[in-house]
């Protein structure tokens, strides 16, 4: 059998996955998150060892002005948005190989909460 068949239902399901986690996400919560888990390396306006996140939603990966990314992320096709920072945030080195974050955030509904706070302040 092959695969290729069941690659539109496997995709389907992802983004359906996707979809119900970021629905129940709790921005307020994942601002609590970012700030204890992530602010220690990014700010919302400033880089610092990690690039700056307000603005990232949407944004294509390794542009955020004035930040020396590495060359695996400057030269990555990836545009941040809620399947991608799932998966940066699970596994940066398995979405982008050669990336230079060796964090991780391994439960789920914490990864949707601070998708949903960092999609919201990239509105702002």
């Amino acid at each position: 059998m092959s695969l290729r068949r069941f690659a539109p239902l496997l995709t389907g399901a992802l983004t359906m996955a996707a979809a119900a986690t970021t629905a129940a996400a709790d921005a307020e919560r994942g601002h609590e998150l970012y700030e204890s888990r992530c602010g220690g390396c990014h700010s919302l306006d400033a880089n610092r060892v990690g690039p700056a996140h307000r603005g990232v939603y949407g944004r294509k990966a390794g542009t955020a002005p004035g930040f020396g990314y590495s060359p695996a992320v400057r030269n990555a096709t990836v545009v941040w948005e809620e399947a991608t920072l799932d998966a940066w945030l699970t596994n940066p080195q398995a979405l982008i190989p050669g990336q230079r974050m060796n964090f991780r955030v391994s439960a789920a509904q914490d990864r949707a909460d601070i998708i949903a706070y960092l999609r919201q302040e990239s509105r702002k």
